[in-house]
């Protein structure tokens, strides 16, 4: 059975002269490789749902999925970015473990105010990353090698200056940003109301911006999905954010660490789909010397992008002493594994060139329920790690098979 939809061609004027049919399967087709991993996702926490008796999506459950997986999310966006230019960073684990244990040096053995901290933690951070940046893209070492060097360089480096010790505990304003929550402004007493506005807030936003997108997609020729189905997408994904925002408002309301996630969503969502800087990095993962040919400053992009993994390494590293309240030498052991499977079960290219923001945030969301999940059965570790491994494979795997079928 096919549903039609119709796909309008303008003139400059914008004036439409012709109309043409696409398919219903054809449509699906297209957006396969978007959609693929959402639905894994709601299918996964479904799965667990049943499996738990209900737990999975108890709001302490989702609450705390949030903030367990927050270290690991921030890792992913920017991790995506390296990876769509066709690198990799292994060094990210040891680079957050490095920046929280300086950090607890600076905050409890030094007293250092937090805020000057932080800064000197981010700052260190960018400065890690245009190390590795320099290496990489203008000695042309492959990244592989550079930031192997570094995960080994400050893993020790972390265990040299806490000498083997952990440090604690963290002033607790700093202990906020990674469990506090928004207060309720409104006092709604058992729900969180402050919560429920923005739930409705973000959900008009949607609305707006979808309904904005599909105006301009019209004005300029491009195939737009057919007006039932286009409000049928926006109610579900609405019920979805009300729904979402409701469990959280029935606990404690939005954590802290979700408005610092958001704002990284946006911004890099932003600059990656809508900016010049953004087309640079799609451009070298496609194909660098082309892109290099087209006049794109390859070194100073690829540079760039390891700078940013750094800064966002080391607000992970924060993030993570932060939820810890401590500075231990164990911290970051197998972040990078986790933001690169990320990556790639969000639709990460292993060839470079492909992936989005949004995609690595799904993939983390994935990992992150598997965990829970798996938690929540009483799977052991040793199980954990092998059924993740699976899915990675099969990520890949599809990934690679739609590349053939492509071709």
């Amino acid at each position: 059975m096919e549903a039609p939809m119709r796909k309008a061609v303008h003139h400059s004027s914008g004036q439409s002269v012709e109309n043409q049919r696409l398919s219903f399967g054809q449509l699906i087709k297209n957006n396969m490789r978007s959609s693929s991993m959402v639905i894994a996702l709601i299918l996964i926490m479904l799965l667990f749902q049943v499996l738990t008796g209900g737990i999975l999506l108890r709001p302490l459950n989702i609450t705390n999925l949030i903030l367990q997986n927050s270290y690991i999310l921030v890792l992913a966006v920017g991790m995506m970015l390296v990876i769509i230019t066709g690198h990799i960073d292994l060094s990210v684990g040891s680079v957050a473990a490095f920046v929280g244990a300086l950090a607890g040096i600076l905050m409890v053995q030094h007293q250092t105010s937090v805020w000057l901290t932080m800064l000197i933690c981010l700052l260190l951070g960018a400065l890690i990353g245009a190390w590795q940046g320099f290496w990489v893209a203008y000695v042309k070492i492959p990244s592989f090698i550079v930031t192997l060097a570094g995960m080994l360089l400050f893993r020790g480096l972390t265990m040299v200056i806490l000498e083997g010790q952990s440090i604690a505990p963290f002033p607790k304003t700093f202990q906020n940003m990674s469990s506090g929550f928004l207060p309720d402004v409104f006092h709604g007493g058992a729900i969180h109301l402050f919560t429920i506005v923005i739930g409705v807030a973000a959900s008009l936003l949607f609305i707006a911006l979808e309904w904005r997108k599909r105006n301009n997609q019209k004005k300029y020729g491009f195939a737009v999905v057919p007006a039932p189905m286009f409000a049928l997408k926006l109610a579900a994904i609405a019920a979805v954010i009300m729904i979402f925002t409701y469990i959280l408002a029935t606990y404690e309301g939005i954590p802290t660490i979700l408005v610092i996630l958001a704002a990284l969503i946006i911004i890099y969502s932003f600059v990656a789909n809508r900016t010049v800087v953004g087309r640079h990095i799609y451009a070298i993962g496609g194909n660098e010397k082309a892109a290099q040919l087209s006049g794109i400053k390859t070194k100073r992009v690829t540079f760039w992008v390891f700078v940013n993994m750094g800064v966002l390494a080391a607000l992970s590293g924060l993030i993570f002493a932060a939820r810890l309240n401590a500075a231990t030498p164990k911290a970051g052991n197998l972040f990078e594994l986790d933001a690169i499977a990320a990556c790639f079960i969000g639709g990460a290219s292993a060839y470079g060139g492909v992936g989005t923001i949004g995609g690595a945030i799904i993939g983390g969301l994935v990992m992150g329920v598997m965990n829970n999940g798996m938690s929540l059965l009483g799977l052991g570790i040793d199980w954990q790690q092998a059924i993740k491994g699976l899915v990675l494979l099969i990520a890949v795997a599809f990934d690679i098979y739609n590349k053939n079928k492509a071709a």
